[in-house]
């Protein structure tokens, strides 16, 4: 009774002081008459009228409806700078300035007067109204961590959890993603899973700490931009320091899920008692106290700053070297071209993560990535800051195009060439994740540019002088216009 009577109370002082209710946030929408209902529809304080019609409505048996009282017209649409140029220029549309945009590209496509929300719309402007080049049917290759289930953790404040994996993007099928959030001094409790775990720190510090199965022991603290791997069933945990952290984990398996990871918590309390007292000859009554349920994330004691006073081992010593389960990524500088930057790790320089090749690319603004494929592995990419786009190409005719913003993840199989540009105004930073021994691709420019010139020729038509200007050398980042409308008033798109 008293919760209903404070749900009454705070309803009257809304009414009587003319508050606003509660509502979700102008996100754009239509308005106005839609599928036969015309909002606002009257309040009313009594029941009237049926649920189902009768036979007089069904066709044939109904007057027919004048068209002309049921217009689908959109008045005076706004189309924004390029949207009029052809089609298979394929310029980024932005949308940010439209109310309400409309998928059109030059002669595709026509207005749409119907149910719609805006905003996905303008961060997806490729997909609402595609390049002309866009073509036959692909899977959906793109997944926002913000459309992701988040798990808090098992104490209050202590952190939370989101992951992408085949149950939201199911053409992932080598790799998943977790994006975890630990309080400060919070844990992700100790435990263990079936699969590699690669991780990336993205903000704050953690202290990690495993053993391997020869006993071997490791601790170490990471910050932003550091990595670490443990291999599939390693034992470890992660603990954050005073100013709290958030990573992002990479998993080999596609199907991996969170919720399936074997904790220290759940270990003890599956076994029976007897069995706890025997494995580690402690008194019964030193179990008394044990979790109830899962710890998963939760808070703990301050990680004594002296790393030395939880570095413990056994004879088979601490895992260093080449058997070091961290690599401090922050420290090493980046390889920088012309239009951005871009930093791989893989097993030649990480050797316990025999399979995990990644790269950290920084696309300044007009710039992009360049058009290229992965001969061996598919690419699992996660967009840290900034907004892009790719089209992925699959033999022997499909493309798709997608737009990226921070949070994303991107998922491009094996051999589909794709491209990623930057189309904000700030650079674009992004992680390309492989499952191979070493990072590699193919450059389509330095493909065609070691190509003997007559077969170039022959195959594409190209001018004599685009073929003699391509480059020998792998560019990486390409620069462009940072007016990523120029060609529409015949500017140049570089």
């Amino acid at each position: 009774m008293t919760r209903l009577h404070d749900i009454l109370l705070s309803i009257f002082v809304v009414r009587a002081l003319g508050l606003p209710t509660p509502q979700i946030g102008d996100y754009g929408e239509n308005s106005g008459p839609v599928g036969g209902v015309d909002p606002p529809t009257p309040t009313v304080t009594s029941i009237s009228g049926s649920l189902r019609g009768d036979s007089s409505l069904l066709g044939g048996n109904a007057p027919l409806p004048n068209p002309d009282d049921h217009p689908a017209s959109v008045q005076d649409p706004q189309l924004v700078n390029g949207q009029e140029a052809d089609a298979k220029l394929g310029l980024y549309l932005d949308f940010n300035s439209a109310n309400p945009p409309q998928p059109i590209r030059g002669d595709n496509g026509a207005t749409d007067p119907g149910p719609r929300t805006f905003d996905y719309e303008k961060l997806n402007p490729d997909l609402y109204a595609p390049p002309g080049t866009d073509s036959g049917s692909l899977p959906s290759l793109m997944w926002p961590m913000g459309l992701s289930h988040n798990r808090p953790g098992s104490q209050k404040g202590a952190g939370w959890a989101r992951q992408q994996n085949t149950d939201v993007l199911p053409i992932a099928k080598a790799m998943a993603g977790v994006d975890m959030r630990l309080a400060p001094n919070a844990y992700r409790e100790l435990h263990w899973h079936t699969a590699g775990e690669w991780a990336l720190m993205l903000k704050g510090c953690v202290r990690v700490a495993a053993i391997n199965d020869e006993g071997q022991s490791f601790v170490d603290d990471v910050c932003e931009g550091d990595v670490w791997f443990f291999p599939p069933g390693d034992p470890h945990s992660i603990q954050a320091f005073d100013e709290g952290a958030e990573f992002l984990l990479v998993f080999d398996d596609g199907n991996f899920n969170e919720d399936g990871t074997f904790l220290v918590s759940e270990l003890f309390l599956r076994n029976p008692i007897e069995v706890l007292s025997k494995d580690l000859h402690a008194d019964v009554s030193a179990f008394d106290n044990l979790p109830t349920g899962q710890l998963y994330i939760f808070n703990g004691t301050p990680a004594p700053k002296n790393i030395s006073a939880q570095n413990i081992t056994s004879s088979a010593g601490a895992l260093t070297g080449n058997a070091s389960f961290t690599y401090h990524w922050s420290q090493q500088a980046p390889h920088t071209v012309p239009g951005g930057s871009v930093k791989i790790l893989d097993p030649l320089t990480f050797p316990v993560a025999p399979m995990f090749s990644a790269a950290l690319v920084t696309v300044q603004p007009g710039a992009m990535r360049e058009l290229h494929w992965h001969t061996t592995s598919p690419e699992w990419a996660f967009f840290l800051q900034g907004s892009g786009r790719l089209t992925a190409f699959s033999a022997p005719a499909s493309s798709r195009t997608f737009d990226f913003t921070a949070g994303g993840v991107g998922y491009i199989p094996t051999a589909f060439s794709h491209y990623v540009e930057n189309t904000g105004d700030e650079d674009l930073v992004f992680l390309e994740v492989l499952q191979a021994p070493k990072f590699s691709d193919i450059s389509v420019a330095q493909w065609l540019a070691l190509t003997p010139k007559q077969v170039v020729k022959d195959h594409l038509h190209l001018p004599d002088d685009v073929i003699d200007n391509l480059p020998l050398e792998k560019p990486i980042i390409r620069t462009g216009n940072r007016n990523l409308t120029a060609l529409a008033g015949g500017g140049k798109a570089f």
